[in-house]
């Protein structure tokens, strides 16, 4: 028996948008009301998830357990290296706003950070659409990121298996 990876090979999209709608609202927040520590909170978030997978996330789980299950959309299987990585994407830019924000450094930086981690966070809960997936498939195109990291990736069929179990 293998053991199992921390971070599913794949995730449901639906579940990725509302987190992703979650985190637009902490970074308006952040953002409009100058709350800078909230970009530590999202950067700790962003980590765990990255470092150990969705179940490690205190955001990933509200949503799990708070909101997913009162929407009534059925589970869209999608890769789950590539929002590994947009989270991991996502970790490095809170964690150098929370690092500049405490540190007393380069303000118009963690503004110029509180505007992406708006705009990409609002174009994945809207529009379905995944600024670090898109730059995950350029990597693996450019042969930087092995096909086998992503088998889903490159053949949609891997998808239609049965997402597991939330909890």
């Amino acid at each position: 028996m293998t053991a199992s990876p921390r971070y599913p090979r794949v995730v449901d999209d639906v579940t990725v948008r509302l987190i992703a709608t979650v985190v637009l609202v902490l970074a308006l927040i952040a953002l409009a009301l100058s709350q800078w520590w909230i970009y530590a909170v999202l950067a700790l978030d962003f980590t765990l998830r990255t470092a150990f997978g969705p179940k490690a996330s205190p955001i990933a789980q509200g949503v799990q357990r708070l909101v997913r299950t009162r929407v009534g959309a059925s589970a869209r299987p999608t890769a789950g290296p590539p929002k590994r990585f947009a989270a991991g994407i996502g970790a490095a830019l809170t964690a150098a706003a929370a690092v500049l924000w405490v540190g007393g450094f380069a303000s118009p930086v963690v503004v110029a950070i509180g505007v992406v981690m708006i705009v990409f966070p609002a174009l994945e809960a809207l529009l379905g659409l995944c600024v670090g997936c898109k730059a995950f498939a350029v990597l693996m195109k450019l042969g930087l990121v092995p096909e086998e990291i992503c088998l889903e990736c490159a053949d949609i069929s891997l998808r239609q298996r049965p997402l597991p179990s939330p909890a």
